[in-house]
């Protein structure tokens, strides 16, 4: 446990109805007391005056007191919930900040304790932030799946699967029996290993969480005039790109987030393609293609044969209002009947919902991917007849998933995870 006593304002902004001020540590109890007189039972909310050194009244306040081990840090933690004017809090604060071995929390120390002391493991604090950041209900239940636990259960059985494994093969190094017998061991550990292994490339193949956090890139391309910024208004629900029967008005990428259906997307509208001698123009142009090499989904708003080649294409057939039946695979649009877009909508909903992974199963994010890549590669020479080497295999994949969950992981990731919440969090 940390020697030092840590406090922050853990709810919203001020002013509001309630501020809650958490103070976490060897000393919580003890500071909470000097300014309230003492503390109420346990888990069991009470009334309060806090009262400052000089005597002066703070504020009457609510008071809920956790003792260690079983709160959210794992340490002893004393909640304040106090009237929200910035006053009030400004001066709880600096009462708390007074009292000798206390200190102000920086961004995240509260998970981190959480994590330090075996609250929570690195995967559920990564799931964590991602839930203080979710803007959409894809997000949300993504975030939360990890946050409750999803992937550090399913490294428990792995590391389960592979602590047998590694038993198994540290045994048969001791092995004084037939030889074929041995054989037949080293058999069964390759064709389990080999098992695991393919799972772990399974999880690599399922998109990556990035898709939920960051939004799907999804972009409007077509030649000038082709409606294409006036979907995008329509799309976005504001006049957020200029709309005119002059070609070429569209000139740079212009980019608006929204949440379709609980889906993050980023939608970007890009200049018409063609050929132009203007060098302004042509940068728009260049731009333009530069957006649809990395888009996700495209819309395209031009001839059906002239789409580019690509993966997930959605041929809109604009201005179906006046411009009558649409060709065959084209999604009738016009931003100027009732209704108008509600096809191109539900279109570009479905091919998010086929990239982006299920939210009811953990994807896995940068950092994880990479390790449990590094466990499967772990695992890749256990194919040998030498079975100190396989076990050594074992060894380094448990490691491995170890980092995975925290167990093992150096200051300059916890800096990076934790520096991502807030003060009180």
């Amino acid at each position: 446990m940390t020697t030092d006593t840590i406090f922050a304002l853990s709810s919203g902004a001020l002013p509001a109805a309630i501020a809650i001020v958490r103070v976490s540590g060897p000393m919580a109890e003890q500071a909470v007391a000097v300014l309230a007189g003492s503390l109420p039972e346990p888990r069991r909310a009470a009334v309060r005056r806090l009262t400052a050194a000089d005597g002066a009244l703070i504020d009457e306040a609510l008071v809920i007191h956790f003792p260690a081990p079983n709160t959210a840090t794992g340490e002893p933690l004393v909640e304040l919930h106090l009237h929200g004017g910035r006053a009030v809090v400004a001066r709880c604060l600096a009462e708390l900040a007074a009292i000798p071995g206390l200190r102000e929390a920086e961004p995240g120390e509260f998970t981190r304790r959480a994590m330090l002391n075996g609250r929570l493991d690195l995967t559920q604090a990564e799931g964590l932030a991602d839930l203080l950041s979710a803007e959409t209900e894809w997000q949300r239940r993504a975030a939360v799946e990890s946050a409750g636990g999803g992937l550090r259960r399913q490294i428990e059985a792995w590391r389960e699967r592979l602590v047998i494994l590694s038993a198994r093969a540290e045994a048969a190094i001791d092995y004084v029996g037939d030889e074929d017998e041995t054989n037949l061991d080293l058999d069964a550990l390759v064709v389990e290993a080999s098992a695991l292994r393919a799972e772990w490339q399974d999880w690599l193949a399922q998109p990556p969480s990035e898709l939920v956090h960051n939004g799907l890139a999804v972009v409007l391309a077509g030649p000038p005039n082709s409606g294409k910024s006036s979907l995008f208004n329509a799309l976005v629900g504001s006049d957020k790109a200029i709309v005119t029967p002059i070609a070429g008005t569209t000139r740079d990428v212009l980019e608006a987030r929204i949440d379709l259906g609980g889906i993050p997307l980023i939608l970007q509208d890009t200049a018409g393609l063609h050929e132009t001698e203007d060098a302004v123009e042509q940068i728009g142009v260049d731009r333009a293609q530069q957006a649809i090499t990395s888009a996700d989904i495209l819309l395209w708003l031009g001839d059906p044969d002239d789409a580019p080649a690509f993966d997930s294409v959605l041929i809109v057939h604009s201005r179906s209002d006046k411009r009558g039946a649409a060709p065959d695979e084209s999604i009738p649009t016009s931003v100027y009947v009732p209704n108008g877009t509600d096809a191109l909508r539900a279109a570009i909903l479905a091919e998010a919902k086929a990239l982006l992974p299920p939210p009811d199963r953990v994807a896995l994010n940068r950092r994880q991917r990479a390790l449990i890549n590094e466990a499967a590669n772990s695992l890749t020479t256990t194919v040998n007849d030498d079975l100190v080497i396989v076990a050594e295999c074992f060894r380094s994949a448990l490691n491995v998933l170890d980092k995975l969950t925290g167990h093992q992981s150096t200051e300059d990731v916890l800096d990076a995870l934790f520096g991502r919440f807030c003060l009180g969090k």
